[in-house]
């Protein structure tokens, strides 16, 4: 990856956090064209979602499209040449940038080779101008919703109700699609810190639990209020409550789908997830 005349001030820094993050996962990250690599990054997005109905969650031909467009196909590979994770993203009409999916093989995905892709698309962005990027994710995901907001300082105002209709993919186990829109500013003070591995950490206050709005499925604490932000409790891991107890499950979905569908409606804005699942919802006003 190199600059080129429309590059963002913060574009050099960039491409040596990205350089640094895949050395500290120990991968090798490109910019992936080959038709028969490409190939392999189907089978990969299999093997971390399975098949739907549909089939691939993003099929060879357009992912040979995608990249053949002048977008985006990351690839991450091992030092022994094996894939092990990828991102794909497009450019949008308005010069920013859609992550559409990234994903790793299965058992591996606490060695920092997400964080690498993210900081490699990240880096591909502002060289070529671009200052923001886009995505959505499962707000009952928490593992994921961390890694969105607090890892990567990305922030979500926007809550979209079923984005994709009823999912039937392996992974989802026929839930209906909720999606919380990411946005990403790349160039940000927050990003920046976060993409250089000094996030902020996020905690629930101390004594928030003193003052419970609601309680989740589960009975527990799920809505508190604390030093002017809202805090709410997402499962623990949602994708294995849907197999041992998808009635508690589908609870969580509409739960969850109320409290921050009112939250960010009234101005709220999620910006961070705490190790234990918890939301931090501050107000818009705050600069990120």
């Amino acid at each position: 990856m190199s600059l080129n005349l429309d590059a963002h001030p913060s574009a050099e820094r960039a491409l040596f956090t990205a350089a640094s993050a895949a050395a500290t996962a120990n991968v090798h990250i490109i910019d992936e064209h080959n038709r028969d690599k490409l190939q392999q990054v189907e089978e990969l997005l299999v093997s971390v979602w399975g098949m739907s109905p549909h089939g691939a969650p993003i099929p060879f031909d357009l992912l040979r499209s995608i990249s053949h467009a002048g977008c985006n196909v990351a690839a991450a590979y091992t030092p022994e040449g094996v894939l092990c994770g990828t991102a794909v993203a497009i450019v949008s009409p308005e010069g920013s940038v859609y992550s559409l999916i990234a994903g790793v093989l299965p058992g591996i995905a606490d060695r920092g080779v997400g964080f690498a892709l993210k900081q490699h698309q990240r880096a591909w962005s502002l060289a070529r101008g671009m200052e923001t990027m886009t995505w959505t994710f499962d707000p009952l995901v928490s593992r994921n919703a961390r890694f969105n907001l607090t890892k990567l300082g990305a922030v979500a105002s926007e809550y979209e109700r079923n984005f994709y209709g009823e999912m039937q993919d392996e992974l989802n186990a026929n839930d209906q699609s909720d999606r919380l829109v990411v946005v990403w500013p790349l160039s940000s003070a927050r990003t920046i810190q976060c993409s250089e591995g000094l996030p902020e950490e996020v905690t629930l206050p101390q004594g928030a639990l003193d003052r419970v709005m609601e309680y989740g499925p589960d009975s527990q604490p799920a809505l508190v209020q604390s030093e002017g932000n809202l805090w709410c409790r997402a499962p623990r891991d949602i994708i294995a409550l849907r197999g041992t107890n998808p009635q508690e499950a589908a609870l969580w979905r509409s739960h969850l789908r109320a409290i921050l569908e009112a939250a960010l409606a009234s101005g709220y804005v999620a910006s961070g997830v705490s190790r234990t699942g918890w939301y931090k919802l501050t107000p818009a006003a705050f600069t990120f």
